[in-house]
């Protein structure tokens, strides 16, 4: 896939303050692991302690997602997920422009690659289906040095952060999809390709689906199915998490889910979401619970924010 080219225009007067904050996501990037992951549990002690709405997101959705725990527990997990903040501003900062020294350096342990290899061995492409946890992008970046993979995003607002970010990911990943690019994913998929996919936010899509996610109704896109159907991919749930301290990240793929597609969206759809809140009360704190995963509500429910 080419890089997207660089213009005049993105050197307009407008455009210096992104510069700064690329120039600075570089820097942060290029610091010692140590020394950055320990500015990221700083960061995170102050995000924890400033008043934000983002706060409030967060204690609605775990609140609904973790009935069972008392109020202490969850004001617990909600205080550990804004400290995780912190380190994930880090880890993205390192995941889009770390060194390849530095990315190497990142200890990790991986299990199922032999899923992948036999989907391969088929000549099928593969879904690597994950979730939106703090870090993704670093993830999907340690994961490329042993799988050649793909991504599909969301265009970012700024052209600079858009064109330097871009850049970045393709110096890892074999192509990154537009989340509306339909067809150039289809037929990645069908040559073979491995793409990176999490379908767990609430893009307020008309190919949305109510289905349980911890037993709420929360609206999910059914892209996951259609892909599949159209495609003839498997579905590989991507279990990642990181690891106390410095010890890096545990990375792990499942094997693929069976009778995927089916012929009932919704269920499969249901499906992808079961193996999410998996992944997600494996390390609950790591997810990211100050999106709004809840926003679009069936008629009738009242707004949870």
């Amino acid at each position: 896939m080419p890089r997207p080219p660089f213009t005049r225009s993105l050197l307009a007067p407008l455009q210096w303050p992104a510069w700064l904050g690329v120039g600075a996501i570089w820097t942060i990037a290029h610091l010692p692991r140590p020394l950055l992951m320990g500015l990221g549990r700083l960061l995170g002690a102050l995000v924890q302690r400033v008043p934000s709405p983002r706060r409030h997101i967060a204690e609605a959705n775990i609140a609904l997602c973790f009935p069972e725990l008392s109020k202490a527990e969850q004001a617990a997990l909600v205080n550990a997920h804004l400290r995780d903040i912190g380190l994930m501003m880090m880890e993205f900062a390192l995941g889009w422009m770390g060194s390849e020294r530095a990315i190497s350096r990142v200890p990790i342990t991986i299990e199922g690659l032999e899923h992948l290899a036999a989907a391969r061995a088929q000549g099928k492409g593969v879904l690597l289906v994950g979730g939106h946890f703090s870090h993704l992008e670093l993830c999907a970046r340690l994961v490329s040095q042993r799988i050649r993979i793909s991504g599909m995003y969301r265009k970012m607002d700024s052209r600079v952060f858009e064109w330097a970010v871009l850049r970045a990911r393709l110096d890892y990943a074999e192509a990154m999809f537009d989340k509306d690019d339909i067809r150039g994913t289809v037929k990645h998929l069908r040559s073979g390709g491995t793409l990176w996919y999490a379908p767990d936010q609430d893009m307020r899509s008309k190919d949305n689906a109510f289905v349980p996610f911890f037993g709420v109704p929360a609206a999910t896109i059914t892209a996951t199915h259609h892909l599949a159907r159209m495609s003839g991919a498997v579905v590989i749930p991507f279990h990642h998490r990181r690891l106390p301290g410095n010890a890096g990240y545990a990375l792990r793929l499942d094997a693929p889910l069976e009778h995927f597609p089916s012929a009932d969206v919704l269920d499969d759809t249901a499906r992808v979401n079961v193996c999410i809140e998996a992944m997600v009360r494996a390390a609950p704190e790591q997810y990211l619970w100050v999106h709004k995963r809840f926003k679009t509500r069936p008629e009738g429910y009242p707004s949870i924010y």
